[in-house]
């Protein structure tokens, strides 16, 4: 179990705290709005209204025994940067904050504080990966130009095993799991001479660039 601290409670911050909370982690979460306080409340550890850029706030809160931070304070960039320096300050060692501009961006940059969360922007790359290949059921991005992606077997595939193709000498990808989509079993580190199956569904990691080429094939 880790200790967490959420700031900003919306519809990002409050559903980070939720799931937090469900993983069984101890979650401390912090708003001005005390009718979003209120929301949340019953549903994690510790739930206050105060000011999320306060230092005595935040370690009343317990922020210094926190393992890590989350800021999503809105539209409200100067109260995101003033919480994350706070944060630093209590010594709070991971500091996440949800940014909505480049701009805002380069201001946590600058200050050396924190890691930054741009949704928006995530979730439209994601989406576009997504619809460019029908083939693609969900992408995880591992850094630039890398990425998992979950592929439905092509056709030509079925009843073929990952030694008979050779899909690391082909093409330089990895499959790190097979997912039977009909019996919902997930089998990692797969027998290399199971033929696969049309409800068959793969986890393989690699460059964009040679996913891309795998993916065309569906």
């Amino acid at each position: 179990m880790k200790r967490f601290v959420v700031i900003g409670l919306g519809n990002f911050g409050a559903s980070v705290a939720l799931r937090l909370h469900e993983m069984g982690h101890e979650v401390a979460a912090l708003d001005v709005d005390l009718d979003k306080v209120e929301r949340v409340a019953p549903l994690v550890r510790n739930a206050v209204a105060g000011d999320g850029t306060d230092f005595e706030v935040l370690e009343r809160l317990g922020a210094d025994e926190a393992d890590a931070a989350i800021v999503s304070t809105g539209e409200d960039v100067t109260a995101s940067v003033l919480a994350a320096l706070a944060l630093r300050d209590c010594g709070v060692p991971e500091i996440h904050v949800k940014v909505i501009s480049d701009l805002h961006i380069r201001i946590l940059e600058k200050l050396e504080v924190a890691q930054t969360i741009f949704p928006e922007r995530e979730a439209a790359q994601l989406l576009a990966k997504r619809v460019e290949s029908r083939a693609i059921l969900n992408v995880v991005e591992l850094g630039e130009g890398f990425s998992a992606q979950e592929m439905a077997v092509p056709q030509q595939w079925v009843g073929r095993s990952l030694r008979e193709l050779e899909l690391p000498r082909r093409y330089g990808i990895a499959v790190i799991a097979v997912h039977d989509f009909l019996t919902d079993e997930i089998v990692p580190i797969p027998d290399p001479d199971a033929p696969l199956k049309d409800s068959d569904t793969l986890l393989v990691a690699g460059a964009d660039d040679k996913l891309a080429q795998v993916t065309d094939k569906s």
